[in-house]
């Protein structure tokens, strides 16, 4: 008990912080990966070749795992799940730490919004946590 309510602790210190600082710029060195992954946009044909590189190189450069689902509804709407997203992995289980999830899922918003924009994707994304570890980022892609 005592170890939940130090993690509980750190949490909020940690979820200021990071309020503080609004996660932006983002780390120069993220930024340049970003970029360097980025350079080569030529070689997706399609938007949904595009998701399928931001789910696996992507992820696994960021997270060292690939996203575990991708789905779209094929009209500029891209749902992708991480069952156990690794910001999220070491909280404790309980619903009552659901409120503290979204704070750790901005910098990934961002960095999928950024990587999208340098390939040409104009596009809004969002995140979901219903049960932790586990999220869901929502791509609404940006037409017109």
């Amino acid at each position: 008990r005592r170890r939940e309510v130090e993690l509980v602790s750190w949490l909020r210190k940690l979820s200021s912080i990071l309020f503080t600082w609004k996660l932006c710029p983002m780390p120069s060195r993220v930024v340049k990966r970003c970029r360097k992954l980025t350079r080569e946009s030529g070689r997706y044909k399609d938007e949904l070749d595009i998701m399928k590189y931001i789910c696996k190189d992507l992820w696994v450069t960021v997270y060292k795992k690939q996203i575990d689902n991708l789905r779209t509804n094929h009209q500029g709407v891209y749902v992708l799940h991480d069952n156990r997203f690794r910001f999220l992995s070491r909280m404790a289980a309980g619903k009552q730490y659901l409120q503290y999830a979204p704070r750790y899922l901005a910098f990934t918003c961002g960095l999928v919004r950024g990587c999208l924009a340098n390939l040409g994707v104009t596009c809004v994304v969002t995140a979901e946590v219903t049960q932790l570890p586990a999220c869901k980022f929502q791509i609404q892609v940006q037409r017109g």
